[in-house]
């Protein structure tokens, strides 16, 4: 099922609703999701996640395993 029919089938179901406390527990709901949003982030957000030592060891087998570019190739 697509988005634009989830979203009728969403609304239809949303009006046979009897009960004010299911309405308001989804429209609850609903404000939450808004309020979120999408959370744009930094690379600064990811600054000191790693150790010294885990950066190291990474970097290493980076260096390791890295193809070699010999300059003479692109002559």
């Amino acid at each position: 099922m697509n988005m634009q029919a989830k979203k009728i089938q969403l609304i239809e179901e949303f009006l046979k609703l009897k009960s004010s406390t299911i309405l308001h527990e989804l429209e609850a709901v609903l404000k939450k999701s808004q309020k979120k949003g999408i959370q744009k982030h930094s690379i600064y957000d990811f600054v000191g996640i790693w150790k010294k030592k885990e950066a190291d060891q990474i970097k290493r087998a980076i260096e390791e395993t890295s193809e070699q570019v010999n300059d003479d190739d692109w002559k």
